[in-house]
């Protein structure tokens, strides 16, 4: 087939090696995010459910409050981990109150919107933090594999903050799907892109470091869908659709997933060079 970043858009849906679907646009994407989580809760039909969660895409979780107060879901049994959290310099989570802080949205957008009588404890509502890593790995063995992975790609192809390993890392693609939940060094380039649009290109204000979720933990979940619906990831959508799984990479490892799929807006499939 052509190259990767210019062959058509019949080609790229012909040759991904991950399952993709293509949806009318953005708000469409969103809806379904919000339904497929209310479907999950609902089938647990009040038993366990372990759902793993981002904040990016984020207009998803009104939609889902709005679900669960219209249909009564109850919340006391379902276990909500975020993927990732922005750190300090020196490894301390960023205060709930800042606008760049996970824990801060998903109160105020998510939690605070759904009826008191139907919405989880607080302590079934999971962030990673500094300090508490092996713990949160342990909380999601016990747990077992999450119900779904609903999530988007970074530019580099990271998902949550697992930044692609540099040439110079001593690690190999087995290692890295292997990973567990750590701090790191956030990428020049994720810094970057979310700087351009969180924080209108003020980059120093940008934090640079974060705590995440593993490789290992993410790819446990039973079904992973990753949406992309923005002009900047036509290029990491056909390098992890079209290209080989490496750790350079990080969301190509969901072509080895049993249940993996990328859903996609039909503006994003039809751009070329």
């Amino acid at each position: 087939m052509n190259n990767i970043y210019t062959c058509s858009g019949e080609e790229f849906l012909a040759n991904s090696k991950i399952p993709v679907r293509v949806l009318p646009d953005y708000d469409t994407a969103q809806e379904e995010i919000a339904e497929i989580m209310a479907s999950t809760i609902e089938a647990a039909k009040g038993g366990r459910c372990f759902m793993i969660c981002p904040v990016g895409p984020v207009d998803q979780y009104p939609l889902l409050a709005k679900k669960i107060n219209e249909r009564r879901l109850n919340l006391k049994n379902v276990w909500i981990v975020n993927m990732d959290e922005y750190l300090t310099d020196d490894d301390r989570p960023v205060p709930p109150d800042s606008s760049l802080s996970f824990v801060g949205f998903m109160n105020r957008v998510f939690y605070s919107q759904i009826d008191p009588e139907l919405v989880m404890p607080v302590e079934q509502r999971i962030f990673p933090m500094p300090g508490h890593e092996a713990e949160i790995d342990a909380l999601i063995e016990k747990l077992g594999p999450a119900d779904c992975c609903l999530t988007g790609v970074g530019i580099n192809g990271h998902i949550a903050f697992n930044e692609p390993a540099l040439e110079t890392d001593e690690i190999t693609d087995e290692e890295f799907a292997a990973l567990g939940t750590r701090c790191l060094d956030i990428a020049r380039d994720t810094i970057v892109n979310n700087g351009a649009r969180k924080v209108y290109g003020a980059l120093d204000l940008m934090p640079k470091r974060c705590v995440t979720l593993g490789m290992k933990q993410l790819l446990a979940s039973k079904m992973f869908k990753v949406y992309l619906y923005l002009p900047w990831q036509w290029g990491i959508m056909r390098k992890i659709a079209l290209g080989e799984v490496t750790r350079f990479a990080p969301a190509s490892f969901l072509q080895n997933h049993p249940d993996a799929e990328m859903v996609i807006t039909k503006d994003l499939l039809e751009l070329t060079l």
